[in-house]
């Protein structure tokens, strides 16, 4: 009998511009479908190598010195891995290998990537949305949060002046992308 391949949680994605919100609404997104009973995880994409941990660490040490492909760190309350490689993964591969037990990923970044992504805009921010400009596959591009929706957007728009934006996006989100 052949393995079979268990199915990747709903994925999507946060995009903007750079300090446009995104932040911002992934965390208060994540937080209001963690209050309503969803297992929710995230993933963010880096343009730039990073590191979790200062120099004066052992696991620092052991990746840096030594030259681990992989350093896991465990304390009595998380777990933290860092591994090498040589070219980059694709956020599928990262959900199927560390987060395949969510209910959701909110992947923040990834604006090239085909998967399903909401835009945060803001005026104040920014001139103009990335869609449909600068979007990569404006087909992707399900829902806007923003103060100045776009001409000819056809998806959900979240009104950044209304009260209830951040509640709207969270039932859509459950409807439209975690049915």
């Amino acid at each position: 009998m052949a393995d079979r391949v268990a199915p990747l949680p709903p994925m999507l994605g946060i995009v903007g511009r750079k300090h446009a919100g995104k932040t911002t609404t992934l965390v208060r997104l994540c937080a209001e479908l963690t209050r309503r009973g969803h297992r929710v995880m995230t993933l963010k994409h880096g343009s730039h190598t990073f590191n979790i941990d200062p120099s004066t660490t052992d696991t620092y040490r052991h990746y840096h010195e030594g030259g681990a492909e992989r350093v896991a760190m465990v304390s009595p309350d998380k777990f933290a891995l860092v591994e090498r490689w040589a070219e980059e993964r694709t956020p599928e591969q990262v959900v199927a290998a560390h987060l395949a037990d969510a209910d959701l990923v909110l992947c923040e970044g990834f604006k090239r990537h085909p998967m399903p992504k909401v835009e945060i805009h803001r005026r104040a921010a920014h001139a103009q949305a990335l869609w449909p400009s600068e979007a990569a596959h404006p087909e992707a591009w399900k829902a806007l949060v923003t103060d100045d929706a776009p001409a000819g957007f056809t998806g959900a728009v979240f009104a950044l002046d209304r009260d209830d934006w951040l509640t709207q996006l969270a039932d859509w989100v459950e409807r439209e992308v975690m049915r």
